[in-house]
């Protein structure tokens, strides 16, 4: 039914219609074995009074006179049939004899919501209207990701995974902090480096003496006493010097003064504060639990806000929903479903331009190996020594996974990058799988003392060994590797494959940045967030996958709600919806820093 309106005059004399949108008649039959001799005859009859049930229920609010309103949930009528099969009609004509309405919400409407279009009213829901005005959100600082880090014994692994630009570039944020220690670690992992190089004259004195004469471990102590005395723009300089980056000319604009994001109507993108749309997919969404629960989600905020970039997160989350959301045509046509998605899970209206994803990405990236690195750890400590991990080559670099659940870990562009990692990770043997592996990866494997096995040709030089196997296969010399992983490395293989396919070849989040930095960056987070729902649904009936959770949740639409104080994400009820509940994917994510710190939530409807 479309659109049927019921009328009823009010107390003033004055006409009132109630008009529903969408209408569902839904026939149960309990007991009994024939619908009777005219099926259709009971719908008809619900039809046909169904506009007279709705006037009569909502007479009060009618005859009242008061302003319009909407209910913005489905309303529930039930209505049950009398003995003989017909809705038991009353002999003075009234209404049946058993009919239920279930309570719902109503939302006053503005009196110049004419002049709107209906998915923008500013309309919230009735336990909203009630609640008090949300308390400004203080942003999260750089200084809060580090010192927390350094309490959870992770920071020092953490630096030593940062390149200098990195390093240098969430300095002078720390350096503001009211603790010293976090900037003289930072100022710490700069000066070993150096010294790990060679002798160096860029100290001053009397601090040269002091740190050529302490070790590794008593580095940070000497340099929280110059942090703490030094004016903070003498460290700054002290650090470029030290990785050797020119001091900045006047007419240089920096990289935090750039003109704001604008959007292509030139004026600055605004979040979506009271709104309400429907997307195609709900799988952007359903990765926030996922990287909510390894800090991921808590990291993002503070990384950004140690470049003076916290504001544009919305376009880190639209990077992201755009590796999980359709594949991009010729590498950068995407359709509009997609955009309306990815702007919905960004918080923003849409379209995202290109244009901002391009500076965003030119601007971030100091952060992103502060991002990757809090991924790396998280998936390093969940690692199993006995399971081994899968290398293949892509997009120009090389790709280190877990082999149980196709946890990404984190790209590198040859094996020494990943060679912490593998440390971090227990030692465990890995498989390289095919693809364009970099000149001397196997040679860089077999000097750290890595078990390796794979099906790639060496080149000449190499230090490897060839296994009496059904097909070609090495190892490094002087190693003996279980050969059961011989027999999964096709099947590993080809699953990472697929994964490389669909997420680096088919979908491109940035298709214009000049470099592969926030690409890389939000493949990791995406196949994380797949790899942790595929892991959760399905590990105890089948291999978990990530490509599972990407085609078995890619068309689940969902009508999304944006509340000055939440997000609400509602998604059809079924299987799928049951399986993520039982799950607990469903699950509240608060403080999303894209959404302005409003909390995530979920339901069914």
């Amino acid at each position: 039914m479309s659109a049927p309106t019921a009328s009823a005059t009010g107390g003033t004399g004055e006409t009132a219609d109630i008009t529903v949108h969408r209408c569902t008649v839904t026939v149960v039959r309990r007991g009994g074995w024939s619908w009777g001799p005219d099926p259709r005859g009971l719908v008809r009859q619900v039809v046909d009074s169904l506009p007279e049930l709705l006037a009569d229920h909502f007479a009060e609010r009618l005859a009242a006179g008061g302003p319009d309103v909407e209910i913005t949930e489905p309303l529930t009528v039930t209505v049950r049939p009398g003995r003989n099969g017909t809705l038991g009609w009353a002999p003075s004509g009234g209404p049946p004899a058993e009919v239920h309405f279930a309570p719902v919400p109503m939302v006053e409407i503005p009196a110049d919501a004419s002049n709107t279009s209906d998915a923008d009213t500013g309309a919230v829901s009735f336990e909203a209207s009630f609640a008090a005005p949300p308390d400004p959100r203080t942003p999260p600082s750089a200084a809060a990701l580090f010192a927390e880090l350094a309490e959870r014994g992770e920071l020092d692994a953490l630096l030593a995974l940062l390149p200098d630009k990195s390093v240098r570039a969430y300095l002078p944020a720390l350096l503001g902090a009211d603790d010293p220690t976090v900037a003289a670690r930072l100022l710490a992992e700069l000066v070993g480096r150096a010294l790990t190089a060679g002798p160096t004259d860029a100290l001053p004195e009397p601090l040269r003496t002091a740190v050529e004469g302490a070790d590794a471990t008593d580095l940070p102590r000497v340099l929280a006493a110059y942090v703490t005395s030094a004016d903070p723009e003498a460290t700054i300089r002290l650090a470029r010097t030290l990785t050797g980056q020119p001091e900045p000319s006047a007419q240089e604009p920096s990289a935090t003064a750039e003109a704001p994001l604008l959007a292509p109507g030139g004026t600055v993108m605004a979040p979506r504060t009271t709104d309400e749309v429907r997307v195609w997919s709900a799988l952007p969404f359903l990765l926030a639990g996922p990287l909510a629960r390894i800090g991921y989600l808590d990291a993002i905020g503070p990384a950004l806000a140690g470049l003076e970039v916290a504001e544009d997160a919305p376009l880190f989350a639209a990077a992201l929903a755009y590796k999980v959301l359709g594949a991009t045509a010729r590498g950068w046509r995407r359709t509009e479903r997609d955009t309306e998605a990815a702007a919905a899970f960004a918080g923003l209206h849409p379209p995202v331009a290109e244009e901002q994803l391009t500076a965003f990405a030119r601007q971030v990236r100091p952060a992103l190996p502060v991002l990757d690195g809090v991924l790396a750890l998280s998936v390093c400590r969940g690692h199993d020594p006995a399971d081994p991990l899968l290398i293949t080559g892509a997009d120009d670099a090389l790709l280190l996974a877990d082999a149980q659940g196709m946890f990404p870990i984190a790209w590198a562009p040859d094996a020494a990058g990943l060679l912490p990692h593998w440390q971090a990770c227990g030692r465990p043997t890995v498989l390289l799988c095919d693809g364009p592996l970099p000149p001397g990866t196997l040679r860089d494997l077999a000097s750290a003392g890595a078990p390796f096995l794979t099906g790639v040709r060496p080149l000449r030089g190499d230090p490897v060994a060839r296994l009496p196997w059904r097909t070609p296969l090495w190892t490094a010399t002087g190693t003996t590797p279980d050969l059961r992983l011989a027999a999964a490395l096709p099947a590993h293989t080809q699953r990472l494959t697929d994964l490389v396919t669909a997420l680096v070849t088919e979908r491109c989040a940035v298709p214009l940045a000049p470099d592969g930095g926030l690409e890389r960056t939000v493949t990791l987070a995406a196949a994380l967030g797949l790899s942790t729902i595929a892991w959760t649904l399905w590990r105890d009936r089948e291999t978990p996958d990530p490509l599972l959770a990407l085609h078995r949740f890619a068309d689940l639409e969902a009508t999304v709600r944006f509340e000055p104080a939440a997000v609400r994400v509602r998604v059809p009820m079924g299987r799928r919806h049951a399986d993520l509940l039982r799950g607990g994917l469903l699950a509240d994510v608060p403080d999303v820093v894209w959404l302005g710190g409003r909390t995530l939530t979920f339901s069914a409807g």
